[in-house]
């Protein structure tokens, strides 16, 4: 994940962002947020927002909108399509950001080992947008803490430890990469979770 840059020129973004925006909302136009009545396309924003706020470019921005497209919306065949139609660096970026891309998807815990171990290898670009969408994520269970209180860990295959742990260990596999405006965010907002949830902070 590159710094933010302090002084460069504010980005033109092509049709092709407008059409990765149609896309997305095609897609998961239908879906919402796990456990609230909240449209799905708000978090596939957030994530498109920060990846332009930490200094993306229009492909990484654009797999921000897309990245969880071949997750939840058709597996593999969908790869095909988004490098034909974004190109092979945006179609690699959402490959990168997608824990699987089978059905069904393997144990939750074997899957988590393997995004995080991929992550610690994985290009700037995968690390950028893979770190927004983590960072929206978290945000957004903070909220929801305050909301309802420990019934938040219900809606999660990991509950409280098990989802603590993910992301703490996506905070160190970002890390191994350098600290960075955005890392050092996740990281205090990982630990404000945890704190509010009877965990020390680490």
């Amino acid at each position: 994940m590159r710094p933010h840059p302090d002084k460069a020129p504010l980005p033109f973004y092509s049709p092709r962002f407008e059409n990765a925006f149609l896309d997305a909302h095609r897609c998961h136009g239908k879906h919402k947020r796990k456990g609230k009545e909240v449209a799905y396309l708000s978090h596939l924003m957030t994530v498109a927002a920060l990846v332009m706020e930490h200094g993306g470019n229009e492909d990484e921005v654009i797999a921000g909108l897309l990245h969880d497209i071949v997750e939840d919306c058709g597996g593999k065949p969908r790869v095909a399509e988004i490098e034909a139609e974004y190109g092979p660096a945006v179609a690699a970026i959402v490959v990168g950001c997608s824990d699987s891309d089978s059905e069904p998807k393997p144990p939750w815990r074997e899957r988590k080992e393997q995004y995080i171990a991929h992550v610690r290898t994985a290009s700037p670009s995968i690390r950028l947008v893979s770190a927004c969408d983590k960072l929206a994520n978290a945000r957004d269970l903070r909220a929801d803490y305050h909301r309802v209180g420990e019934e938040l860990w219900d809606r999660f295959n990991g509950g409280r430890d098990g989802t603590l742990w993910y992301y703490r260990s996506l905070v160190d596999a970002y890390r191994s990469h350098g600290e960075t405006a955005l890392v050092a965010e996740l990281h205090r907002t990982v630990e404000d979770l945890a704190e509010l949830s009877g965990l020390p902070r680490r």
